[in-house]
């Protein structure tokens, strides 16, 4: 397995788990179970942390990908968009730590958590449209506003 490949395999566990948290965070919610709303903050923890390694793989991948031949931009503008979806997974890892610890404690504030998560959570779902958008758009030219046929590999040219 190279590292292109075990990029492909952990970039999609962040998007996706994004979607999990937040159903079960907001059943959670509806429900006044703590445990689900527990169950939601890990998941989002864990979404930061696959977030991570996959920016980490995706850096290694690049190299690969680009001796296939594929745009440096469309490269680059995958990279760009990963980079900033990272900040706010890091703030949500972090609101869904403090969330966690919050809950556990029976604070107050516990309620006042789950809905700074869910906005944050949000906010990352929309931004992982993009992200996965934008790399799935390295190798699939016909996903592209603009398809073009000099990224394509030269085996389907």
């Amino acid at each position: 397995m190279n590292d292109a490949h075990l990029h492909l395999v952990v970039n999609h566990f962040p998007i996706i788990g994004l979607f999990f948290g937040i159903g079960i965070l907001l059943f959670g919610i509806i429900k006044k179970n703590p445990l689900l709303i527990n169950t939601a903050y890990i998941i989002f923890i864990f979404c930061m942390i696959m977030g991570k390694v996959s920016l980490f793989t995706g850096g290694k991948a690049k190299d690969i990908v680009k001796e296939l031949g594929i745009s440096r931009d469309v490269i680059h503008e995958h990279a760009e968009l990963a980079g900033s979806f990272m900040k706010v997974m890091y703030a949500l890892g972090f609101a869904s730590i403090l969330g966690l610890f919050v809950n556990t404690k029976k604070h107050s504030k516990a309620l006042l958590f789950s809905f700074l998560v869910i906005i944050i959570a949000v906010v990352a779902v929309v931004m992982s449209t993009n992200v996965g958008t934008s790399g799935g758009e390295i190798r699939h030219t016909e996903i592209r506003e603009t398809p073009t046929n000099t990224d394509a590999p030269s085996e389907l040219k």
